[in-house]
């Protein structure tokens, strides 16, 4: 019994890394990149081009399918929408020059939000998950929207972030993820996982700040430890990558 735990711990640490294949790519290249001198092109430029090329060999290999490609376009674009809001707004900012920088942002950061969207479309597909008593379609949806435009009405009206959590929990409460790390299945509530994931996130925003791809109002002189209310953003905006996945995949009839 212990040995087939064990086991399937092995095979959820191998597959989760395996999922962030794309978040693993950005972090190498991030730090290989802030070792080099640049004469011929600047860093935020060069990023762009290994991440695009990156994507088109992760699709032409089959390790990503065309619908898989769409969704993480639509993170790509939604990622880009957010940045230039909140760059304009002085949340943070990327100081380093670039030819592919479009109002302050530089076009490599979309796929910061896409390898999200990335390790998902892994995730369900190597972990064969499936989504007990999901909440109906109508309401996941609106939801994902509220999430979304909070980020950005939060600026000039009341910020919702703890109402709309509220929310995710009493939506989803009824709701668990089932996943096959090895041979036995296990089960998880939808708001652990979400929370996990969002977790997950900010230890990779912290190291990514770190590698310099960003840089947030209190880090331009020594970098600190990115502020733990960042927590409650990437859990919104893991529910937001979820309900989005999930949602596609039940109007292309990809569910069980």
């Amino acid at each position: 019994m212990i040995e087939r735990y064990w086991r399937s711990l092995f095979y959820f640490g191998i597959k989760n890394a395996v999922s962030c294949s794309f978040a693993i790519f950005i972090f190498v290249m991030l730090a290989l990149s802030k070792k080099l001198e640049y004469h011929w092109i600047y860093r935020y430029d060069f990023l762009l081009i290994l991440c695009i090329m990156h994507q088109v060999c992760m699709v032409l290999w089959k390790i990503e399918s065309k619908d898989e490609l769409l969704v993480i376009c639509m993170f790509h674009v939604l990622g880009l929408l957010l940045e230039l809001y909140k760059v304009h707004k002085g949340s943070w900012s990327y100081p380093e020059p670039g030819l592919t920088k479009i109002f302050g942002v530089p076009l490599y950061s979309g796929f910061m939000y896409a390898s999200v969207a990335s390790y998902m479309c892994q995730a369900w597909r190597w972990f064969d998950l499936k989504l007990i008593k999901p909440p109906h379609q109508i309401v996941s949806v609106l939801l994902a929207m509220a999430i979304y435009l909070n980020f950005f009405t939060h600026h000039y009206i009341y910020d919702f972030r703890w109402a709309l959590l509220a929310s995710v929990f009493v939506i989803y409460f009824p709701s668990k993820i089932y996943f096959t790390p090895n041979k036995t299945v296990f089960s998880m509530h939808v708001v652990v996982s979400m929370t996990l994931i969002g977790v997950f996130i900010w230890i990779a925003e912290n190291i990514a700040t770190f590698l310099g791809a960003w840089k947030y109002t209190y880090q331009h002189h020594n970098w600190t430890i990115v502020d733990a209310g960042k927590l409650s953003s990437w859990i919104l905006m893991a529910i937001v990558s979820y309900i989005i996945i999930f949602e596609l995949k039940r109007v292309k009839g990809e569910l069980e």
